[in-house]
């Protein structure tokens, strides 16, 4: 059976958590495979909203199997209050709807607290924008390899020890910031506190994985922000801490790359991006006002306002390419019905140079301004179309000239926030 890695296109916010939920119905297993609790999934159904952060997609829906995967930096403390709070809404979340890899990395209190002091130290330019909930120092030290991971709470010996190997950096760190030292005994009797909640989850996901694969299981791996904030590809240094294209999703759960048969690419009908960063085509007039009000764009984790602006196919074009994208779903396309000229981004000048791909430097991805083809709008709303035939001639124009641009084809059309307002072209899941 064919399975699928879930990827944004653009800068996050795209709407993968729509469309995860509309794939999850049909695959067996979901499983995370990057990121932490700053990514904000809303998911509407039957019209009751759920606002997912850690949680894969898949909960909301009875019989799947969820997957945490170790390439996730968890806080366990965030997990059980949103288990708490999604139960509330009538989910069920049990060992055998939730699993945690054992070798996940987790996020304690004071990698919030260094997030956070060192954002503030920044000066105006050089911030980042994170959300200071500690996904960077945490991945820090995974690769500093002095983190405390799942299965290191299930002994006390081996959480001590983890804990001291964290604190000799970390107290370091915050002398120089200014910062009083860590209480080691109160970490320890926090994290001995949280742990049975989270190890009734835990579980060797690669082996569960390769299993369920074996078994002909169906299986959705659901990434988190967008390829333009990846840690190597993005516009660096204002990425997330993790490696966000779909390679990741191998690595991030622990299966091999021959396992993904199809990458699907969330891209929005227009651009937006949350905090700092260069974004070629922002509008910060009336018109990219209008985009941020129809598409109702705040952050979910945040409530930040998101920069909004045209389509910018050079960029998707780049990360399509980067992720080995075989098919695009193209979401919020009603947000421009009304506007009576679109422009499409192709390209950049940058020094009087045209060019096609964003540069790499971050300087010169500063300089560069956009080269444009404008197209006609539509009048006639698109929103709630469920097929081709529902919507506009212009509209359909406007779609055939992005795949055209982006040199690959729309899978999936999304025309509002409930999960059957989808015209399917493609299926994703098919053999």
């Amino acid at each position: 059976m064919a399975n699928v890695v879930v990827v944004g296109a653009q800068w996050g916010d795209e709407g993968k958590g729509k469309i995860v939920d509309w794939l999850s119905e049909r695959a067996d297993v979901i499983a995370r495979f990057q990121g932490g609790h700053n990514a904000g999934h809303t998911l509407v159904i039957d019209g009751e909203v759920y606002k997912l952060n850690a949680l894969p997609s898949g909960v909301v829906r009875g019989g799947k199997l969820s997957v945490i995967g170790n390439g996730v930096v968890l806080d366990p403390w965030h997990l059980v209050g949103e288990i708490a709070k999604i139960r509330e809404q009538g989910v069920q979340i049990n060992p055998e709807t939730l699993m945690i890899a054992e070798n996940t990395p987790l996020i304690l209190p004071f990698h919030g607290e260094l997030d956070r002091a060192r954002e503030e130290a920044s000066s105006k330019g050089t911030k980042i924008g994170t959300t200071g909930r500690g996904i960077g120092p945490c991945y820090e030290d995974k690769v500093g390899r002095r983190a405390i991971r799942v299965a290191d709470l299930a002994d006390r010996a081996t959480l001590e020890a983890r804990v001291d190997r964290a604190l000799t950096h970390h107290n370091a760190l915050r002398a120089g910031l200014g910062l009083e030292a860590i209480d080691r005994d109160a970490i320890i009797a926090q994290l001995e506190e949280i742990a049975p909640e989270i190890l009734q989850y835990a579980a060797p996901v690669w082996k569960v994985l390769t299993e369920k694969r074996k078994a002909g299981k169906r299986i959705l791996f659901e990434g988190a922000q967008g390829s333009l904030l990846d840690i190597d590809f993005g516009t660096y240094p204002f990425v997330t801490s993790s490696n966000v294209i779909a390679g990741q999703a191998a690595t991030g759960v622990g299966i091999g790359p021959g396992s993904i048969d199809f990458v699907l690419g969330i891209v929005k009908a227009y651009t937006t991006r949350v905090g700092e960063g260069p974004f070629p085509t922002e509008l910060e007039d009336e018109t990219g006002q209008r985009l941020g009000e129809r598409g109702h764009e705040f952050g979910t984790v945040t409530g930040r306002k998101r920069r909004c602006g045209w389509f910018d196919a050079a960029l998707v074009k780049q990360t399509c390419a980067v992720s080995g994208v075989n098919g695009i779903a193209l979401t919020k396309l009603d947000v421009l019905d009304g506007f009576e000229t679109l422009k499409i981004c192709v390209g950049y000048e940058l020094d009087g140079k045209r060019m096609d791909y964003l540069p790499t430097a971050s300087d010169e991805q500063a300089r560069c301004t956009p080269v444009y083809e404008e197209m006609p709008g539509w009048s006639e709303s698109t929103e709630g179309a469920r097929s081709w035939a529902d919507l506009p001639a212009n509209a359909i124009k406007y779609v055939r000239r992005v795949e055209e641009l982006i040199e690959c084809p729309v899978a999936l059309l999304s025309t509002s926030p409930e999960r059957d307002d989808t015209i399917l072209v493609t299926d994703p899941f098919a053999d």
